[in-house]
């Protein structure tokens, strides 16, 4: 079966996400002719790989379950053009460590490792994992500290570094776990790329996110 990858825009003037408002919006995918942000759309975990590396997109791409095409609309040419790929941070990190031969991937690589480092705020993660595990006591504590530390990156925009993260707003805890089971525990990545729409595969997948959930909970 040919797979379909999301495309991803990079828009030319200030736009919203027309679900949950936030903006202005750095890259966008478009549903019924409305802009909707990439954590709205499920595809806010993936990481940007600027394209020009061919060998270094093409593993990465390879190796992701999900993946999506980054265009931006030029003006002069009067046609979109691609920017690169949103592929999963796991799948890029495989790709560098197969290209560590060439010294260009491995700057890459340390500017990446460094990067991460000075980003990750460890007493924010530490924090959103302890409230992970007192509301779903029975979650395994390393999916716990995944979970926090994806979630929690700084600059990101993800559900730790929001107003209501950083305040263990129990909503928003339980939408960065049920975020992570989604992708991780259930077929949905795989439903995306096979072409069903987000808002069908979110409900076939559902159930799988309530077991896991329930599962994770006191008894």
């Amino acid at each position: 079966m040919e797979l379909v990858a999301p495309v991803v825009v990079e828009p030319l003037k200030r736009r919203r996400c027309s679900e949950c408002r936030q903006g202005p919006l750095e890259r966008m995918i478009v549903e019924f002719n409305a802009p909707v942000c990439l954590d709205c759309a499920d595809l806010g975990h993936l990481v940007f790989l600027r394209r020009g590396d061919t060998a270094l997109t093409r593993r990465a791409r390879e190796g992701s379950s999900l993946w999506a095409v980054v265009v931006r609309h030029n003006r002069r040419r009067t046609r979109y053009e691609r920017q690169g790929l949103l592929v999963e941070e796991a799948a890029l990190i495989r790709a560098e460590a197969a290209c560590l031969a060439d010294a260009e991937a491995r700057a890459r690589r340390r500017a990446r490792d460094a990067v991460r480092r000075t980003a990750r705020d460890a007493e924010v993660t530490a924090a959103l994992e302890a409230e992970i595990l007192r509301l779903f006591p029975r979650c395994p504590v390393e999916r716990a500290a995944e979970i926090a530390a994806h979630a929690s990156l700084k600059g990101s925009g993800r559900v730790g570094r929001t107003a209501a993260g950083r305040a263990l707003d129990r909503g928003a805890v339980t939408a960065a776990v049920r975020a992570a089971v989604r992708h991780v525990d259930t077929e949905y990545d795989a439903l995306l790329m096979r072409g069903v729409p987000r808002h069908q595969a979110r409900e076939r997948v559902a159930p799988a996110i309530e077991a896991v959930l329930r599962a994770w909970l006191r008894t």
